[in-house]
Formats: structure tokens, C-alpha cells, sequence
């Protein structure tokens, strides 16, 4: 990911250390969603559960190129989403499925990091 502006808030990370960090949460998104496919017999509400987990993906990809388009309301409303849409995946899993929900705990903190560079970016260019 990159960020298209001069202005950077002092909290955010170097460009270098993103792609590993994605690197690592795509991996363990993966895992997480694999594991839940192959344990579907245990999980309530599969579809809403797996309805969660690709809907947070789709606006993972496409957050990026909102947000450096400059759209930092529609991308701030996305993570929001995003955000939500995984931490109801995670709890709607942890008990038939615990290993997978812990696998997307990560990714959920990271999100809501981006979501506060998100909110600097939104509020220094509102």
C-alpha cells in the first residue's frame, strides 16, 4: 500500500514495513478462513459467518485504491466496515472454531490502526 501525500501523521509506519506486514496478515487470513471451511459442520449461521469474512475482504481491497484517491471519508467508512464485518466474523467463530477466530485478531488490531492514520488523513484534508 501506498500513500499518495506529503502530509504523514507521526504514527504512521514506514512504507518499507507494509507489504511484510500484509504479507503475514493475508497468510493468516487465509489459514483462518480455510480452517472455518473445513470446520463448517461446526459453525452456526455459516453463510452470515462466511458473509462476514468475504464482505470484510472485498472492502480490503478495495480500500486501498479509495484511499489514495484521496477519499478519505468513503475509505474511513469502509474500515469502519471492515472492521466490523471482522470482528463479527471473530466472534461468531470463537466457539466452534477458536484457532481461526484468534488467527484474524491481528488482523483486527491492525485495521484499527489504519483506521486512526485513516481519520488523520480525513481530518487534515476535510
Amino acid at each position: 500500500m501506498t500513500f499518495n501525500s506529503e502530509y504523514k501523521p507521526f504514527f504512521q509506519p514506514p512504507g518499507w514495513i507494509i507489504g511484510p506486514i500484509w504479507a503475514v496478515l493475508y497468510t493468516t487470513l487465509a489459514i483462518s478462513i480455510f480452517l472455518a471451511i473445513t470446520n463448517r459442520a461446526k459453525i452456526d449461521n455459516k453463510i452470515l459467518v462466511f458473509g462476514f469474512f468475504f464482505i470484510q475482504m472485498a472492502l480490503n481491497l478495495m480500500w486501498p485504491d479509495v484511499f489514495n484517491s484521496a477519499r478519505y471519508l468513503l475509505s474511513l467508512v469502509m474500515i469502519i466496515l471492515m472492521t466490523l464485518f471482522s470482528i463479527l466474523y471473530a466472534v461468531f467463530i470463537y466457539e466452534s472454531v477458536p484457532v481461526a477466530s484468534k488467527l484474524v485478531w491481528p488482523y483486527i488490531g491492525w485495521i484499527a490502526f489504519a483506521s486512526m492514520i485513516n481519520v488523520a488523513y480525513y481530518l487534515e484534508f476535510r
